[in-house]
């Protein structure tokens, strides 16, 4: 592939008044969320790495965009180590509690409870990672202490915070998924908060600077674990101090994926989202879609059908690893991936697509478990940042408490929200992803490093559920197969597809592609709007590297309030 082509196509507004578009050459910055960003700028000015400043934009989050995240999330970092020229990946991703077991979200009946209800339910709180894997992260690859890293969260969170439109239409929304606790802050008096109000959030500030002087260890074996404990207990979960305690994040080995000549770095099972990139990548590989245009119904036709084939196989063989076998040299076996691909019809919208069988194609002994998807899931949100240092280290970081929200429970005296990660697994036993104790759930997490004769050029990430795998290939084929430029790669318009549901779709499609698409018997949904606060499917924050010029081109996304910020070196 020629990266010149995709580098001369670069158009940064330098400096351009809403910080959407930057460049720099000694460090850069992208995250949703404008302080956020100027703290891991910041960071990079003082000195600090990749990892530094990632830890600074994920504390910053947490009071400017705490309902995506929190210090009781999960998630993961991919981490390019440029002196060692290693890939490694931080494993934060949430676990299940020891307590938990596949029939924990069956109704007295014995049937499962609608997601609404489960997800909101102090029984969907999982053992967060976060903070143990920033911990992690800090230990092998930080330089900056912890008070330096944390001090412009704790500034966020004891001042007046400006709360902006995301703010604003988060809470028009998702309102009633707060519980008692995080009314008090969000919806005092029975009013919630708007644009432009004032947010001090006094507690959360403390539980910051108890992190800052004591350590990440409070949050799992100190005065934050007992607290969250208690407030999850006292409503009738199953998280205990003993699962917190247990809590270990590590460094892994990434999943590595390709696409022609290039090498794609994520998180591996049992996260799905760079299977599903991968996949995605693989079977688009042979298909020239620049031919049909930017904007013509193939294109879409072809994004929304392969998208389609594989959130059906991952969903139907994809789980814990350390609990199922999961066929993958099967799933991404040349005659497997040109089985899947002849579902495809120019002709038709595949009535139904369900998960193949790439156990043919894979030794080994196929799973007993039942294949049955789960698609009652929608609309879940999360965040992603990334940041690339002077020395050309590279941290990518995808950061959740899955549902906006999470599970609306707030941690009495300490200001933060808990995730509902529990929901990731299929509430019906016997399946492949089925919910059990100490398991971790399939995600669709993908951040996501792209590397040319290993060298790392790319790299980028996007929030949404299973919609960021849609988000960062379409972002992807923009930038690499039809040149643009990086920011208008990800403002263009995106689609998405599950296997059994109905295309979303960003305004910008054309009327004769719509006409086309419905005719082909798609049925375009605008429902998502009123899933997510964003109106746009995904987020998607990516930095671009020229490996010849070494300069660095930063892009966020336009739903949320973010920014990238470029750093150059001082004269």
């Amino acid at each position: 592939m020629n990266l010149e082509e995709v580098f001369k196509n670069q158009k940064p507004e330098k400096q351009a008044s809403n910080w959407e578009t930057t460049e720099g050459s000694h460090g850069m910055v992208a995250c949703a969320i404008k302080e956020a960003a100027e703290a891991g700028e910041q960071v990079l000015r003082d000195g600090g790495t990749a990892i530094d400043a990632v830890i600074a934009m994920q504390f910053a989050l947490i009071p400017t965009e705490a309902m995506n995240t929190s210090i009781g999330a999960g998630g993961f970092i991919v981490y390019y180590d440029n002196e060692k020229k290693e890939t490694k990946v931080i494993n934060g991703h949430t676990k299940a509690p020891s307590g938990a077991r596949p029939d924990l979200f069956h109704d007295e009946n014995g049937e499962i409870m609608p997601f609404d209800e489960r997800s909101t339910s102090p029984l969907s709180v999982g053992v967060p990672g976060i903070m143990r894997a920033m911990e992690l992260a800090h230990k092998h690859y930080g330089t900056l202490s912890l008070e330096r890293l944390i001090e412009p969260a704790i500034k966020l969170a004891e001042e007046d915070f400006e709360l902006n439109r995301l703010w604003d239409r988060t809470l028009e929304i998702f309102e009633d998924r707060l519980g008692e606790e995080a009314r008090k802050l969000f919806v005092p008096n029975g009013e919630r908060l708007r644009e432009g109000d004032k947010l001090k959030q006094k507690d959360l500030a403390k539980a910051l600077k108890i992190i800052r002087d004591q350590g990440f260890q409070t949050v799992y074996e100190g005065e934050i674990a007992d607290a969250i404990v208690s407030t999850i207990e006292k409503q009738g979960g199953i998280l205990t101090k003993e699962d917190l305690k247990n809590y270990q994040a590590s460094i892994d080995e990434p999943f590595w994926g390709s696409y022609k000549d290039l090498d794609l770095a994520f998180p591996g099972p049992p996260n799905g989202g760079g299977f599903a990139v991968s996949q995605l990548l693989k079977l688009l590989e042979p298909i020239d879609i620049t031919k049909y245009g930017l904007y013509s119904w193939q294109k879409y036709h072809i994004l929304a059908e392969m998208m389609r084939i594989v959130l059906a196989d991952q969903q139907t063989h994809l789980g814990d690893p350390n609990v199922v076998d999961i066929p993958m040299e099967g799933l991404f076996h040349p005659d497997y991936l040109e089985e899947r691909r002849k579902i495809f019809s120019f002709d038709h919208r595949k009535e139904d697509i369900k998960g193949g069988d790439p156990w043919k194609y894979q030794q080994g002994e196929k799973s007993n478990r039942m294949a049955k998807r789960d698609d009652s899931k929608k609309g879940m949100d999360t965040t992603h940042f990334t940041a690339v240092d002077r020395w050309g280290n590279i941290a990518a970081c995808t950061s959740s408490i899955e549902r906006i929200f999470g599970s609306g429970i707030m941690v009495e005296g300490y200001g933060f929200m808990m995730n509902n990660d529990l929901t990731d697994f299929n509430p019906e036993p016997g399946t492949v992803n089925e919910l059990d104790a100490n398991k971790f759930a399939v995600s669709s997490k993908s951040p996501t490093i792209v590397f040319q004769d290993g060298k790392p050029f790319f790299t980028l990430g996007s929030p949404g559920a299973s919609t960021i795998v849609g988000s960062v290939v379409q972002v992807l084929l923009h930038v690499l197969e039809f040149k643009m430029d990086l920011r208008e790669a990800i403002a263009e318009t995106r689609i998405f597809n599950n296997p059994d549901v109905s295309m979303e779709w960003e305004d910008g499609i054309n009327e004769v592609a719509m006409e086309k698409l419905e005719k082909l018997g798609y049925e375009l949904d605008r429902s998502f709007q009123t899933q997510t606060a964003d109106d746009r499917i995904g987020d998607v924050q990516a930095i671009l590297i020229d490996p010849k010029t070494g300069k660095f081109y930063g892009a966020a996304d336009s739903p949320r309030p973010g920014q990238a910020r470029g750093v150059e070196e001082d004269k």
